[in-house]
């Protein structure tokens, strides 16, 4: 009879690492369990709880959790191994079937080089792969990308993006975006590196809820999700199906709005950050210029990381973050050509009018140098309506309106007062003077206090309501410049229109298409506030694509971070300016960024005065120089002040005029004192000597293309897929277990390129950046005809499932090859507690079986000749003799891994134990003298929650092996 230690020895079948067969699909054993002992016809079972991770195709990456008492599960031994002659013409089958193994095989965890550093439809540019390479030396890929506007930080994080892909960890990913660069993001993720998202717009949510059975989560339907962070955010409709996934990358992009930790914006990047194993946030201006607010988004990344929230350096964040500028050696020297020299912010003066003078005049007399008007909470309310004015009368006139419709709401005169109401939602003009009797009777009710105020708005909206367009200097020079420019009905050229304020800029798109001879809407788009997600993405696309016919775009600042705007276009026009150096330099990188050829050009409008009125040569002349300034010495404007946020650079501003200061003094005394912030937010990264090392990824094939041919003649013969060929491209109709996968691409790409009838693909990096570029072109897409076949392109991934299934279970291939003996090829792996490679060997057992040598399995095969000039004769093997010798074979194996592992171990651990030795410093630090924000509790919650973290990531359990093939003597 069985005993009870016998039936617990038992139990190593399946410890860690152990392949197993569930429900007809192979897994690889995470942990198990006993939960229990029963006694069946006299002997006793155990019963276990298995976690485990999927390894065949099907079900790859997939977690799951068996009950032997409830199902059949059956272990894999490499013992029971099969061999099978290959009769394909020069072993293609079995050439194929390695090079899908390693394919399929994720890099291990101590593999820190970069596998796909040029393998996808950009240029190699070293400054672009340093983000990915710092992430992968962290205990886990956790990274906030800090370059400044224009580097190119969606290249930086596809390229991260497709690395842990490579590496077997980004099966599972969510990119959070603002709304209006949700196509933006997912078209460059696709076009150039093959990575398909699900968007999740408005309308693609309303889509998935069609689809998908009521209550299911969206996020265990779709693995791969692009989704807008103010969709997102909605807690009651998101958080519980956030809080039940593990994701193995979340991107969150214009991340500096997470800050302020009572947002949802917050709330939501917290409950993100502990089920991501990678986390990549990323922001031009990742902070406002407060450190324990930016600790706060450090600690997103390692809640580890800072002990003292409001004393901490550079140093010790400095594997978490990284920041470049322009003028920085390795960016300056890399982008040569694809990122042109901006030229001069060039001031453009304009003239008041006789009828703008009258305001401007009231505005100065009355409301900028008069006392009394506002109480002090309100006293910077005044230099809301002088900019106001120096956007445009409208958008005046709309302030002055809104500002008395809230004055009177108690005054208790509901049909008056729902007159203004009406105002200030009316589309076309915006003339007070039309109201005075409502506004005088509401007048008569006002509260004392209030009635000088309101007798002076009522005064200042009367001139605003006078005023006709063609009382405008600035609208008619905005006119002469456009044309000055080129723009007109017979000009491709394109134009990009800044300005602040809602009214003007609907007042622009109404009033200039006419004013240069544009007959219909068509050349004219307006974006702001108002518009919704779809909007935004639909005319950023219209703008962007050279067979458009729009040639003006009026926008907010809604447009004034993360928005492409230079594919088509390199002139940018201020029609007034904000009061923020920042958001000058934010606007100014719509244009001015990579990949811009043309040099960026920019004008701002600005009204000036003949009497001596403040005008826009009190501020924006200066903030204009300034930030030019900045830009050409600094490589950023944001650190000029010290406030690094838009809105407490405006407020300071005006703060400063109101106590008599002038803009520079405004702008030098604000800079503060060296604390640390020009060393964390100046550049990072020390210029390095070499490029970034290259991960050691071995291949059968010479290159991709060379393994696509082959497999598809391999699994469809040679007219099994009726390809088409045309060059550089080739072209077929995807069977219906490809097109199940390409169903998850773009719905828009799907259909504008009719890719169910025909997948257009090529190799040439050449042609398919030619075929992007014409998409640009194009009238009604933006996507490419012929897409980039990368190693991670869906199609790839498909035909090495395709090669894989044709051998049958724990089978493995014999080939006849340049070899003195059997050589069994066999693969090892170690793994962590979760089911992530520590380590991959490739080997090749030859002495068997009494005197077994394991030698390097790539080189083995490069010495037997192994490739496609390899003939097969098909010459008799003796499989029966080289069954015998699997169970030597697979013995050898391991024990060549057990002698080696503790080497491995060290390896593998070194960098878990500088990160243990940080934590460790970390939580010394925290615990004496703690912030008041943090107790003792927390602390070693923080700690014990980082070292399981260090103590998952280290190798454990048995290696996993599995023979791959067997090289057979010829002859015999």
């Amino acid at each position: 009879m069985t005993t009870q230690d016998e039936a617990v020895r038992d139990e190593t079948a399946f410890a860690p690492g152990a392949r197993i067969l569930a429900r007809d699909e192979e897994w690889l054993v995470r942990n198990s369990e006993t939960i229990g002992i029963e006694e069946v016809e006299g002997r006793k079972v155990l019963h276990s709880k298995i976690k485990a991770v999927g390894i065949s195709p099907f079900v790859q990456d997939q977690q799951a959790t068996f009950f032997t008492q409830l199902e059949p599960i059956s272990l894999l031994r490499p013992e029971e191994t099969i061999l099978v002659a290959d009769a394909s013409s020069r072993f293609r089958q079995s050439r194929l079937f390695l090079e899908a193994v390693i394919r399929k095989t994720p890099l291990p965890q101590s593999e820190r080089g970069l596998a796909l550093p040029d393998a996808f439809l950009m240029d190699a540019k070293t400054y672009q792969q340093r983000p990915a390479e710092l992430a992968l030396r962290g205990l886990r890929p956790r990274i906030l990308i800090a370059d400044v506007v224009g580097l190119g930080k969606t290249l930086e994080i596809g390229l991260l993006l497709a690395e842990l892909i490579r590496r077997g960890r980004g099966d599972r990913i969510l990119v959070v975006t603002p709304q209006h660069v949700l196509e933006q993001f997912q078209h460059e993720l696709w076009t150039r590196f093959s990575i398909p998202l699900i968007r999740l717009d408005s309308v693609g949510i309303s889509r998935i809820q069609q689809r998908i059975p009521a209550g299911r989560n969206p996020f265990t339907h779709y693995k791969r999700v692009i989704i807008s962070i103010d969709t997102l955010k909605n807690r009651d409709m998101y958080k519980h199906h956030l809080e039940s996934i593990q994701w193995d990358a979340v991107v969150i992009d214009e991340s500096h709005n997470l800050i302020g930790e009572a947002s949802l914006r917050n709330q939501l990047a917290k409950v993100l950050a502990p089920r991501a194993d990678a986390l990549i946030l990323a922001s031009a201006t990742p902070h406002n210029g407060d450190k324990k607010s930016f600790a706060e988004l450090i600690n997103l990344l390692d809640p580890a990381a800072i002990a003292d929230k409001d004393t901490y350096s550079a140093e010790q964040i400095a594997h978490l973050y990284i920041r470049r500028m322009k003028i920085s050696p390795e960016v300056r020297n890399a982008v040569g050509k694809e990122w042109a020299n901006r030229g001069p912010s060039v001031p453009v003066y304009c003239p008041a009018t006789p009828a703008e003078e009258t305001i401007l005049a009231e505005l100065s007399k009355v409301w900028l140098a008069g006392e009394g008007l506002v109480d002090n909470k309100r006293r910077l309310f005044p230099y809301t309506l002088f900019k106001s004015f120096l956007s445009s009368h409208r958008a005046l006139a709309a302030t002055v309106i809104t500002r008395l419709h809230t004055m009177s709401e108690q005054t208790g005169l509901k049909q008056e007062r729902e007159a203004l109401g009406r105002l200030v939602g009316e589309k076309g003009s915006l003339d007070l003077r039309g109201k005075r009797e409502a506004v005088q009777r509401l007048g008569e009710k006002i509260a004392p206090s209030l009635k000088p105020e309101w007798d002076a708005l009522a005064r200042l909206g009367e001139l605003a309501g006078a005023m006709t367009d063609h009382d405008s200097a600035k609208l008619a020079r905005l006119v002469t410049l456009l044309r000055e420019i080129g723009v007109g009905p017979r000009s491709d050229r394109r134009v990009v229109v800044f300005s602040e304020r809602i009214a003007t800029l609907k007042w622009l798109a109404e009033v200039v298409p006419p004013l240069l001879e544009f007959t219909d809407g068509s050349a004219v788009r307006r974006m702001d506030g108002t518009c919704s997600d779809i909007e935004q993405m639909e005319i950023i696309n219209e703008f962007g694509r050279g067979g458009s016919p729009v040639r003006l775009l009026f926008t907010g600042d809604v447009a004034s971070e993360g928005v492409n705007l230079h594919k088509q276009c390199h002139h940018l026009i201020h029609y007034d300016l904000p009061w923020s150096l920042i958001r000058i330099e934010q606007r100014n990188g719509r244009i001015d960024r990579y990949g811009q050829r043309e040099q960026p050009q920019f004008h701002a409008l600005m009204l000036t005065s003949r009497n001596g009125a403040k005008d826009d040569n009190t501020v924006s002349k200066r903030l204009l120089e300034r930030e030019a300034t900045a830009h050409a010495s600094l490589g950023s404007a944001e650190a000029v002040t010290g406030l690094y946020r838009a809105d407490k650079e405006e407020r300071r501003l005006i703060q400063d005029l109101l106590a008599g200061k002038t803009v520079d003094q405004s702008l030098d005394e604000s800079a503060p004192l060296d604390d640390g912030w020009a060393a964390l937010m100046g550049e990072n990264v020390a210029p390095a000597i070499e490029a970034p090392a290259r991960a050691k990824v071995p291949s059968l094939f010479t290159d991709t293309r060379d393994f696509v041919e082959e497999a598809i003649r391999e699994v469809y013969g040679d007219q099994g897929l009726k390809l088409e060929r045309d060059a550089d491209m080739f072209q077929f109709t995807p069977p219906p277990d490809l097109w199940h996968r390409l169903s998850l691409l773009p719905p828009s790409y799907l259909k504008e390129r009719n890719i169910r009838e025909k997948l257009r693909l090529t190799f040439d990096r050449k042609t398919a950046q030619e075929r992007l570029d014409l998409a640009r072109n194009d009238e009604n897409t933006i996507w490419p005809d012929i897409a980039y076949l990368s190693d991670i392109h869906p199609v790839v991934e498909w035909l090495v499932d395709k090669v894989l299934v044709r051998l049958g279970r724990q089978q493995a291939p014999v080939i006849v090859a340049e070899v003195g003996e059997p050589v069994f090829l066999a693969q090892g792996i170690y793994s962590n507690a979760h089911g992530k490679p520590t380590v991959v060997a490739w080997m090749a057992v030859t002495g068997l079986p009494s005197a077994p040598v394991v030698r390097d399995m790539f080189e083995t095969l490069e010495r037997a000749g192994v490739g496609p000039r390899l003939s097969n004769t098909n010459e008799t093997v003796d499989l029966a003799h080289l069954q015998t010798l699997v169970g030597s074979a697979v013995q050898a194996a391991r024990n060549h891994l057990e002698e080696r592992r503790a080497g491995w171990d060290a390896e593998v651990a070194a960098p878990l134990e500088d990160y243990r030795s940080r934590l460790a410093k970390w939580q010394q630090d925290s615990l004496p003298g703690l912030p008041k924000d943090r107790d003792k509790d927390a602390v070693v919650e923080t700690a014990t929650r980082q070292e399981e973290l260090v103590n998952s990531l280290m190798t454990t359990g048995e290696p996993l092996i599995r023979v791959l093939a067997v090289l057979a003597r010829k002859g015999r």
